[in-house]
Parts: C-alpha cells; structure tokens; sequence
C-alpha cells in the first residue's frame, strides 16, 4: 500500500476509532504496514475494499484497533524523566506517605506494554530509595490491553537493544544473562504485578500515589477519549500524587486539578479533587 493511500486511510478511520490522527504520523509506517498485511490475509486487493469490508463487518473495527496499537517500551526510556523521579518526586511521595502511616506506597503504570516501564519504576527503588524508607515497600502494577505484551512482561527478559539506557550498574545486579537474552531476577521482580485491562472500560482499585500514562492517551487518543482518559486516571491517583506524561504531551483541557511539579515538565502534582 503506498503511504499516500494510507495516510488517507489512516485520516478516515482513526477518528472512527476514537484515535488522534496527528499521534500516528511518525509511526504511521509501521500500521501500514501492518494494515496492510491484513488487507492481503482477508484477500482484498486495495485500502478501498477494506474500507467496504468494514462497512459492513462491525467485528472487524476491533482487529483494525488492534494494529493501530503502538507498543514501544524500553527500561529508563526518556532517562531526564526517570532521573528526576528517582531524585525528587519518588521520595516526595514517599515521605507523603510516610506522613500519613502507609505501609506501601502505589504506582500505576497504564498501557504498560512488556513491563519495561514498571519494572524500571521498581529497580530505581530498590537502587536508590528502599534504604532511604525502610518503613514503606512499592507495590507497582502493570496494565495493558494486549495479553501477549503482558505474558512477555511476566516471564521479564529483555534483549540488549531494551536495556541500553539503563545505568550498568543497576542492570548487573537485576539482570541474569540467558543466552541473547538479560532476564530480571525473580526477588526483583517480586514487588511488579501485571493486569489485562483497557483504560477506557477498567480500572484497578488504587489509589495510587504515582500513576504513569505515557505515549498513549494523550498522543494517539481523540479529544473525547483523552479527557475521558484523564478523568479515568485521576480517580484512581491519591490527593498530592503525581501523574507521569510523556515529554512531547500535554495534559487534555480541563487540567484545572492539576499542577507541574517543579523542574518536571511532564510531571504533574494532583492538587485538588473535583
């Protein structure tokens, strides 16, 4: 399929599906290509004949939803992000909780993919913060929509190429060479559960006091799905935690609750409830 045929594809069919154009551009070539393998398994020849085709198959919206979905993860993806977290906001919220008599303190990662992302959260921790509160454990949940993300997630091992950014020092003591493969070891992993759930129709219980949702909704989802989306994190963030974006989205408007923490630019402090 050429890209003009599909970007034009692409711009009919993702505000159908909820999704924001604009979030697809840079990735718009690996759809296509995925689009376009399934045009060629259901036998059609052109985008045309699977626009027809989903015309008139309403089940087939939700295999076309499937391959518009972007799973890219890697551990200490975004490393500015995840240096000022370990520096300043994991032990704000720490001593938040720690004020408060928790036990635990909660993290939330929303559209998890393979686990990278809450694993790193959980490794930072253990590296740099347990010690520091030894009063309170992290508990840290993993959620996403695709069953097979998450089976990889669970069994935890990585290719090198997931794991560049990572400091070495913490990959030696979290990681077990297998093969071609680095595999997290089982203590470190004690703490990191995971979840199939879809953000726009399931919620875990929380609350949680960090909550990170990054390149999802509010890159690749529509207006209405991405304030919905927010409202939907929101409710399960405690009062004085902190939302986590990715660094090139803002937060949907009304973010009136909100405030940016400071010299974090995409992270935000709940400060208020509606």
């Amino acid at each position: 399929m050429k890209d003009v045929d599909c970007v034009a594809f692409l711009q009919w069919a993702l505000p159908r599906l909820g999704l924001h154009w604009p979030g697809f551009r840079k990735v718009r070539r690996q759809v296509c290509k995925r689009i376009a393998r399934r045009i060629d398994e259901l036998g059609l020849g052109h985008a045309a004949a699977y626009r027809e085709r989903l015309a008139q198959d309403r089940a087939e919206w939700q295999a076309l939803a499937a391959l518009c979905t972007i799973p890219i993860s890697r551990f200490y993806r975004d490393p500015s992000v995840f240096d000022r977290l370990g520096s300043a906001v994991l032990p704000a919220l720490a001593q938040q909780a720690r004020r408060r008599g928790q036990e635990s303190l909660g993290c939330w990662s929303a559209g998890c993919a393979s686990g990278e992302e809450p694993y790193t959260v959980a490794i930072q921790w253990r590296m740099l913060l347990a010690s520091r509160f030894s009063t309170l454990s992290l508990r840290v949940l993993g959620t996403d929509v695709d069953a097979s993300l998450l089976d990889r997630a669970r069994a935890g091992c990585y290719k090198a190429s997931s794991l560049k950014a990572l400091p070495h020092s913490w990959l030696n003591q979290a990681f077990e060479r297998r093969g071609d493969l680095f595999c997290l070891r089982e203590s470190w992993r004690a703490d990191v559960r995971f979840e199939r759930q879809d953000l726009l129709s399931e919620l875990p219980p929380g609350p949680f006091d960090l909550v990170l949702c990054r390149n999802l909704a509010f890159t690749y989802f529509g207006a209405d799905r991405s304030r919905q989306a927010l409202d939907r994190l929101t409710s399960r963030l405690r009062l004085g935690g902190a939302l986590v974006a990715g660094i090139h989205e803002r937060l949907p408007e009304p973010a009136a609750r909100f405030e940016p923490w400071p010299d974090c630019p995409t992270v935000f402090r709940l400060c208020s409830i509606a």
